[in-house]
């Protein structure tokens, strides 16, 4: 059983400019407010956060506002959005994500570089504008994070080659999703359970 939430679909107006007029309907996958593996597994070990408690022993005694915000210590948890958008020129998923804290502030590029995993972070030191760009999502006119879809086709192609029987009869729309995603999902630390790709 998977711990995150189920994709839903998010249907979206025909674009008049958009290059898929043969689509009836447009749209994409969307799985929002989700905590990714690694501060999932942070959170679920740590159900508080202890804070260092200051005592203080003198004669004279200050007043104190116990009404007073104190900041936590403990570290802001980040939650991703992830919207997988079909690129008409590129003819391949394309994963568009974002990251924010729970009051709303979003992370910057170079904080979302620190949350990523150690692997996809050695990726982006070696081609830091081709791996993860930034530009407006497609429907929801905002600069969203985005894997580049580039070399997407050839290691698809690469990953359904040795399969005879998929070569023979094509590959279904779930099967491709699902093995795009689990190896792009690996980048922003999702994982795909192994009994979705055992599935009929």
């Amino acid at each position: 059983m998977s711990a995150f939430p189920p994709w839903s679909w998010v249907p979206c107006p025909k674009q008049p400019w958009g290059a898929s007029a043969s689509h009836d309907v447009e749209g994409y996958l969307s799985l929002e407010n989700i905590i990714l593996s690694c501060y999932a597994q942070e959170e679920h070990d740590e159900i508080s956060c202890p804070q260092k408690e200051e005592t203080s022993c003198s004669e004279k005694e200050e007043l104190i506002d116990i009404a007073t915000l104190v900041q936590s210590n403990c570290s802001k948890v980040p939650y991703y959005d992830l919207h997988i958008i079909y690129s008409a020129s590129y003819r391949v998923p394309v994963l568009f994500f974002r990251a924010y804290y729970s009051d709303g502030e979003p992370l910057g590029f170079n904080a979302i570089e620190k949350d990523l995993p150690a692997h996809s972070a050695k990726a982006l030191l070696d081609s830091k504008w081709t791996f993860i760009t930034q530009e407006e999502h497609p429907y929801l006119n905002r600069p969203w994070f985005k894997l580049h879809p580039c070399g997407t086709s050839e290691w698809m192609k690469l990953l359904f080659h040795v399969d005879v029987s998929v070569a023979k009869n094509g590959v279904t729309i779930e099967l491709y999703l699902l093995s795009w995603l689990s190896v792009v999902g690996q980048v922003v630390g999702l994982r795909i359970p192994l009994e979705m790709l055992n599935q009929p």
